[in-house]
């Protein structure tokens, strides 16, 4: 089975192709080119480099969020484009899930963060169980969106050891420093931020359990609505509001 997999949920762009279990490439950039200039041209170097036929492709994993919108967005109507194209399923894979996935056979409370703004972060709380020849990741606290401080109090409630992965660590390392009464530790470099293989290791999994979805029918998971989103709620909240006391949109220019 050949899996090509996408991560583009935050600032790293990533593409990997994983063959039998044998990750056959996989291609990342953590740089400030936007995912609509490094996404596709990796992909093509990638198919390019190891005589990948697409057609030879029978599931692509996603990275399905949460994470930045722009980029999510960008990941999704690739993976849609690609899924249609050639009329394969997707492996909807969650950005946390992924991330956590790094540290495979980890046996620390693992908590993957990805800085949100407006002082939240995308989070989760995972741990691996011992399997016979295999470890299975188990989540201990969904996904989600979080300030520091309601994620601290999480962790510190449950008493365990915990590893830090995720630019969300490196941003609000102080606070978490300054919060936590618990062993902690901060992922090392070349496994703390998102990785495509990971989202294929798992997409694999998916894909053994029949976990998958139709390309036509996925749908990234955000977790929170955009600022554009947002902003028009308030705008219309506002009118309402104006409407009820009387006062026409016309008369406050």
């Amino acid at each position: 089975m050949k899996i090509l997999a996408l991560e583009s949920s935050g600032l790293v762009a990533g593409a990997a192709l994983l063959e039998d279990h044998v990750l056959v490439a996989e291609y990342t950039t953590d740089y400030k080119k936007t995912h609509s200039q490094t996404l596709l041209p990796m992909l093509a170097e990638l198919c390019r480099m190891v005589e990948l036929d697409l057609k030879t492709v029978d599931v692509i994993g996603v990275a399905a969020g949460p994470g930045s919108f722009t980029g999510l967005r960008i990941g999704s109507a690739t993976a849609k484009g690609l899924g249609l194209a050639l009329g394969v399923p997707l492996a909807a894979v969650p950005t946390m899930d992924a991330m956590a996935y790094n540290l495979y056979g980890c046996q620390r409370l693992i908590c993957p963060m990805m800085d949100a703004r407006r002082a939240q972060v995308y989070t989760g709380l995972y741990f691996f169980e011992k399997g016979d020849g295999q470890d299975t990741l188990r989540r201990e606290m969904p996904q989600r969106a979080l300030s520091v401080a309601d994620l601290t109090e999480e962790i510190n409630r449950r008493g365990k050891e915990v590893i830090f992965l995720g630019d969300g660590a490196d941003v609000y390392r102080k606070e978490l420093e300054a919060r936590l009464r618990v062993p902690y530790s901060f992922a090392p470099a070349f496994c703390s931020r998102q990785r495509a293989a990971s989202v294929a290791a798992l997409a694999a999994e998916y894909a053994a359990q029949g976990k998958l979805v139709g390309a036509a029918a996925f749908v990234p998971e955000y977790l929170r609505l955009s600022q554009a989103e947002r902003e028009r709620m308030q705008a219309d909240e506002t009118q309402r509001e104006q409407m009820r006391v009387g006062i026409k949109p016309e008369n406050l220019s």
